[in-house]
């Protein structure tokens, strides 16, 4: 079975919480491990080797994990903090997650050199674009008054839009024929400078908010704006993201396949 980690999302250190009073908890949501799990897979987070609890002599590190495991899933969660790509947070409540970010980017670079195929949901991709250069609108509403609502709490994974495929791309491949489609909408943040080495796949619409990128190197590094996970298989308005699961994880068999040829 191939193995999948899933980059782990962090509740901090909360003396007030009365659950895991003062403790930090990493965890991951259950459908995006259910979502892998369809395939024959092992969904496996991958925590944060630091933090204050670390114990001497661990050897856990990104480097360790990447070596491991097949392939990765950088999901969705907190914002981007401003700072990780050289702003000042806006506001107060834009501050993002500056911890997690280092850590994902740590874990991205180490799966990239090994050429081991990473894929971004939502946060995730935005982290992809960040950890290439990029930037990021902090608040749509704000920074793009002419953009959708792209995140409504209400209605949550129910918020959804038009999204177009560019055509000739990967992701245009994988849908044959199809150019519109739609997807579900759960964010303020989005990509605005898009970074070195990596193209737009999707626009939403009207809007043309960047929905999903791909990197031009040597290894599989794809990312999408929505939420998978989220799209239920019974509803056939929504789009069928089993090609975009099974692409990447013929590229996980292809890498697992060549390693073991050498």
């Amino acid at each position: 079975m191939l193995k999948i980690g899933i980059s782990a999302c962090f509740f901090h250190a909360d003396p007030q919480r009365p659950i895991f009073k003062g403790m930090t908890l990493q965890y991951i949501e259950q459908n995006v491990a259910h979502w892998l799990m369809q395939r024959d897979v092992l969904a496996l987070m991958v925590p944060s080797p630091e933090g204050s609890t670390r114990r001497p002599g661990s050897r856990a590190t990104m480097e360790a994990y990447a070596e491991e495991l097949d392939g990765l899933v950088l999901m969705g969660g907190a914002d981007v903090c401003p700072a990780t790509y050289g702003e000042t947070a806006l506001r107060p409540e834009w501050n993002g997650d500056r911890i997690r970010d280092d850590y994902e980017i740590a874990l991205l670079d180490a799966f990239v050199s090994r050429r081991k195929p990473v894929l971004g949901v939502c946060r995730g991709a935005q982290v992809i674009n960040v950890a290439r250069g990029g930037t990021l609108y902090q608040d749509l509403a704000t920074q793009a008054p002419f953009a959708l609502n792209h995140r409504n709490w209400t209605i949550y994974e129910d918020n959804c839009h038009a999204t177009s495929f560019v055509p000739g791309t990967g992701l245009a491949r994988l849908y044959p024929r199809v150019t519109l489609v739609k997807t579900n909408s759960i964010h303020h943040q989005a990509i605005r400078e898009l970074g070195r080495d990596l193209v737009v796949e999707a626009w939403s619409v009207p809007d043309r908010i960047a929905e999903a990128i791909r990197g031009t190197g040597p290894s599989y590094l794809f990312g999408v704006q929505w939420h998978p996970e989220f799209h239920d298989p019974a509803d056939p308005s929504l789009l069928d993201d089993t090609p975009i699961l099974d692409d990447f994880l013929a590229a996980a068999v292809q890498h697992k396949s060549a390693a073991f040829a050498l």
